[in-house]
């Protein structure tokens, strides 16, 4: 079987929309029989695909982040910044970033906080006369930091694949995801002195903001326990994962807004979105083992080293591949089967793993940002019930501070690299 039928084969299935694991398996089982390999030799690859320590983080990071869902955290936050920001001009723009930014730091799931946060936040501002397109695009983008900030679950699925520290891509990643939010802070800044009409504020009250603090205590504690564990050194981002479970359960119980309904369907969540994630890992695994085979990485590398010896025209032009991708696949799938074929080509440019992470990262949620097929403006559009065109063109204004951003990153590996330096990991 040549190398071509398969990846046309690979193609084909998923333009037929068959999921992307059985996509993966398929032509690779194919490709197995056809070189006298046994079935038995594709399950253990598969399987060794998933037997990781550092991958039990995934799961544990999702329950929290979809636990805090239900028991409406991003309620709290939302109210926390609202009071926190009354009398500036465009108030609800910035509340709608700000607790953006207070979620993605509990977590790692764009859609998850996508579809969250879109229940809150849009019918506030439609309210207030903000107009649907900007509403829902500016949610659809802060959205996006949930998986860039720690605890972000492709950092998890990008360390584990390239055996670096999960540490420090989530240290690597804090200063990306800070000017992300800084750039759509500016674009708010610039729309809301084009539209003086709907920029309007409201008194302040230090009864309000005192009673949104501390109904905020809670949940600004999460963060601190699973970066200030990790970065102390004094527990795993697996274990600093549990750890976080347990204290989402007991804000639930001290909150009393838990019940043995939300824990299930939250672990019902949990269970099927790791599920589908553990399967395509194992898949991609299997995958990985016919282009090792095929020696695809060093073919691709040659290539590439034939057209440029310059890294930062090497990481342009995979960023241009990688927004590609991220537009008709999810992240998840695209990781796992991408970096074992990156990793090597990116060290012969003397990229640093960690930037390469972040940037692929970013690349890929921008990806799933932009239209037609972008994920998270289909979770937006599903809250919502709007027509997805008046989606697709409030959000491509957001699409210029986070390129904008990307280009930076990408041409000052600094702002990724200091941080874990500084940390030492």
């Amino acid at each position: 079987m040549d190398l071509w039928f398969f990846v046309l084969l690979l193609v084909v299935l998923l333009l037929l929309r068959v999921p992307v694991a059985f996509a993966m398996i398929a032509p690779s089982m194919l490709y197995f029989y056809s070189h006298n390999l046994s079935a038995g030799y594709a399950t253990t690859a598969m399987v060794n695909g998933i037997n990781s320590f550092p991958l039990l983080a995934v799961p544990l990071f999702i329950f929290v982040g979809t636990l805090a869902n239900h028991l409406g955290i991003a309620t709290r936050l939302y109210d926390f910044a609202k009071a926190l920001l009354p009398r500036l001009p465009g108030n609800l723009a910035y509340v709608n970033l700000t607790t953006a930014v207070g979620f993605s730091w509990i977590s790692g799931s764009a859609l998850a906080d996508a579809a969250s946060t879109s229940k809150v936040q849009i019918p506030q501002m439609l309210k207030a006369n903000y107009p649907y397109g900007f509403s829902a695009g500016l949610t659809s983008a802060g959205s996006l930091l949930s998986t860039v900030m720690p605890p972000s679950i492709p950092a998890v699925l990008f360390a584990a694949t390239a055996s670096i520290s999960t540490g420090a891509l989530f240290a690597g990643s804090v200063l990306p995801a800070a000017l992300m939010a800084v750039g759509l802070a500016v674009y708010i800044f610039v729309w809301v002195r084009m539209h003086p009409e709907i920029a309007g504020s409201r008194a302040f009250s230090g009864a309000m903001l005192r009673r949104a603090t501390v109904r905020v205590l809670g949940p600004m504690a999460i963060p601190v326990i699973i970066l200030g564990g990790i970065f102390s050194g004094w527990f795993t981002p697996t274990e600093s994962a549990g750890i976080a479970a347990a204290v989402v359960i007991v804000l639930g119980m001290i909150y009393r807004t838990i019940s043995w309904r939300k824990l299930w369907q939250a672990t019902k969540e949990t269970v099927l979105m790791s599920g589908g994630i553990l399967l395509i890992l194992g898949a991609s695994n299997l995958l990985g083992q016919v282009l090792a085979r095929e020696q695809v990485s060093r073919t691709l590398g040659e290539a590439l080293t034939m057209i440029t010896d310059n890294p930062v025209i090497f990481l342009l032009l995979l960023n241009v591949l990688l927004i590609l991708l991220g537009i008709f696949l999810e992240a998840t799938p695209v990781i796992l089967v991408l970096v074992p074929i990156l990793l090597p080509i990116s060290a012969t440019y003397g990229i640093d793993p960690v930037h390469l992470g972040v940037i692929m990262i970013i690349n890929l949620m921008i990806g799933s940002l932009t239209p037609p097929v972008g994920a998270v403006l289909f979770v937006v559009g599903s809250v919502t019930r709007r027509p997805m065109g008046e989606l697709f063109r409030g959000v491509l204004p957001f699409l210029i501070p986070l390129g904008v951003v990307l280009l930076l990153l990408t041409l000052f590996p600094a702002i990724v690299t200091i941080v874990p330096s500084l940390l030492g990991l």
